[in-house]
């Protein structure tokens, strides 16, 4: 599933292609992509809307409106980009909005989504879905001291706990495990045990992955996102029985809450 690096690299391609594109229509190949509102309610409801900012909040795409907010979660192989207005609509393309750019030009904006769990809102108000969701770990809300609170305020499993988007948004398997390496933090560690130190240092990981990730345009796997470069620099994600780049030992593969976890256990011993 593409994280917050991966949806922070499109809505940054996409920011200076949308902003100002008038929606002159829908075309809808998939109802059940739509969350809300209803096909007809949305056809008509996003004719004539100005794109006026292109954003991103934890893990969603945020379209900003003239009359509202389209908001956009690619789950687990969704994409969205920009094409001519003569391509024709491929196998899995759920959602096409014919677009006028500022220049008069038109072109498509395609929602293509391979596994049908991408998901579409249209919405006057965004924080019915936002207001559920943690801190963006690259804000100013997110600090070494919040961080440590909100550890030790929980008796959970790391790992779970930092994918648990009403914790802390954006973060998902690759950068957790990331994560957690740099910080030499196990997994499966109780996040009451965590001290203050090793909070700060855990916090800093997660700032500093993550930039990387979005340095990097993110990791290029086995989703349809395509054009990162972050997959040829992880420590432990995905290298279950090479060696650690610290340490030398063999990274470990585990599951936990259901996850596939990768960890190197010199580097991030049980404590």
């Amino acid at each position: 599933m593409p994280e917050l690096p991966e949806v922070e690299t499109i809505a940054r391609r996409l920011r200076p292609q949308l902003a100002g594109s008038t929606i002159l229509s829908a075309d809808l190949r998939w109802a059940r992509t739509l969350a809300a509102p209803s096909p007809r309610a949305f056809k008509r409801q996003i004719q004539g809307q100005q794109i006026l900012e292109v954003g991103r909040r934890a893990k969603f795409l945020h379209l900003r409106l003239t009359g509202g907010s389209l908001l956009i979660h690619l789950r687990m192989s969704g994409d969205l980009y920009l094409a001519e207005q003569a391509t024709p609509a491929a196998t899995h393309d759920r959602l096409r909005l014919l677009l006028s750019g500022m220049d008069g030009t038109a072109s498509w904006l395609v929602f293509n989504d391979t596994r049908k769990f991408g998901r579409v809102w249209l919405t006057s108000q965004p924080e019915l879905l936002f207001d559920r969701l943690g801190p963006e770990p690259l804000s100013e809300e997110f600090t070494p001291a919040w961080l440590y609170e909100a550890l030790r305020r929980r008796h959970r499993q790391l790992k779970p706990l930092l994918l648990d988007q009403t914790f802390l948004a954006g973060l998902g398997n690759i950068y957790t495990d990331e994560a957690l390496h740099r910080a030499r933090l196990h997994p499966l560690r109780s996040s009451d045990s965590i001290r203050r130190k090793q909070a700060e240092v855990l916090w800093n990981a997660i700032r500093s992955v993550l930039q990387e990730g979005i340095q990097r345009n993110g990791a290029s796997l086995d989703w349809v996102y395509r054009g990162g470069e972050f997959q040829n620099y992880f420590h432990v994600y995905d290298r279950e029985g090479q060696a650690c780049p610290v340490c030398g030992a063999t990274i470990k593969r585990l599951v936990v809450g259901q996850r596939g976890t990768h960890f190197c256990p010199r580097c991030q011993r049980m404590e």
